[in-house]
């Protein structure tokens, strides 16, 4: 059984046109790395605060979403705490807005051990100094004595991951966890999640608007756009062969990680907004590959393709290897 296992998972909020995730679909396994990546507004971060039943106020919710085989559609108070405090940990994108700056970090890693876990003040601290040292924070007796201001924006992540970590959870939902931070310790984080993955045998979901990113370090990419799944396959076979023009698109768009730096070609347009709708494919406006009363008419299914899934009426028409919306067709 999937660790994280997400079935038709559909989010609205009153007044808007479109919902702010419609039918997704997706899972994580113990052991797996897998990536939601679309740009801005796409769904991604309300897909991981689902996993914790975090559910925007009002919003009218359908579907299942399972944490370790519990519902959190409709669960009790007593499901979400088991999920939210052994089950399912988030990191978020910015250290410095979820640590106070008037706190030090030691009063931080403490607190979530002593009230949810009940641990006496002194089993706390030898905790919090153990799950520093497990993310490879030197010296971190030390380092529980200091505020948030006196580390660097690496380190203040190395602190969320062992604040994540307190809990032993076995599912991380990391939210664009390298976005603020430079490259390098992005890289140093990045292989952090990862030593961190096979050593605890942790299931990890990452949020991220960087493909290429997505792609060096996950084993499975869904692609997302205006709330829907587009495309899922292996990370491999997705990078080298997309099969939505979005996809294409992304890559088309994103600078390589590593050989020679080529053109980058922008996705034309803008993301639909949730005061926006379409009767047909959502990024059907943007793509250059459109065909009127087809891809406007309406919504294609996420079908198997090759080795993954994709959401295109034109999929088997088109080879769209790291092509993008602006270019013609091969």
């Amino acid at each position: 059984m999937a660790l994280l296992e997400v079935d038709a998972l559909s989010v609205a909020l009153p007044g808007m046109a479109r919902p702010i995730l419609d039918h997704v679909a997706l899972t994580v396994a113990a052991g797996e790395t897998v990536a939601l990546v679309g740009e801005s507004g796409s769904g991604k971060s309300v897909t991981a605060r689902s996993a914790l039943g975090l559910f925007p106020t009002g919003a009218d919710v359908s579907g299942h979403i399972r944490v370790d085989g519990i519902d959190l559609v409709g669960a009790d108070a007593a499901q979400l705490r088991t999920v939210r405090t052994g089950v399912a940990a988030m990191i978020f994108q910015d250290p410095r807005a979820g640590i106070s700056p008037v706190r030090r970090i030691g009063d931080f890693l403490t607190e979530a051990l002593r009230l949810a876990g009940g641990w006496s003040k002194a089993r706390a601290n030898a905790r919090a100094v153990e799950l520093l040292a497990a993310v490879g924070m030197p010296d971190p007796a030390r380092h529980m004595r200091q505020f948030p201001h006196e580390l660097s924006g690496g380190m203040l992540q190395r602190v969320m991951i062992a604040a994540a970590l307190g809990g032993e959870p076995r599912l991380l939902l990391c939210d664009e966890p390298t976005t603020a931070l430079d490259v390098a310790t992005q890289a140093e984080i990045l292989a952090l999640l990862g030593q961190l993955r096979r050593e605890r045998d942790l299931g990890l979901l990452m949020i991220t608007h960087d493909i290429e990113l997505a792609a060096a370090s996950c084993d499975r990419i869904y692609v997302m756009y205006a709330g829907r799944i587009v495309e899922t396959a292996g990370a491999g076979d997705l990078f080298a062969t997309p099969r939505h023009p979005y996809t294409a698109g992304l890559l088309g768009s994103s600078p390589p990680l590593d050989g020679p730096l080529e053109r980058l070609t922008p996705i034309p347009g803008a993301p639909m907004s949730l005061m926006e709708s379409a009767p047909g494919c959502a990024f059907a406006p943007r793509c250059r590959f459109a065909e009127p009363g087809r891809c406007d008419q309406a919504p294609p299914a996420l079908e198997p393709h090759g080795s993954g899934r994709v959401a295109c009426h034109r999929v088997d028409e088109l080879a769209l290897a790291h092509s993008s919306p602006g270019t013609e067709d091969r």
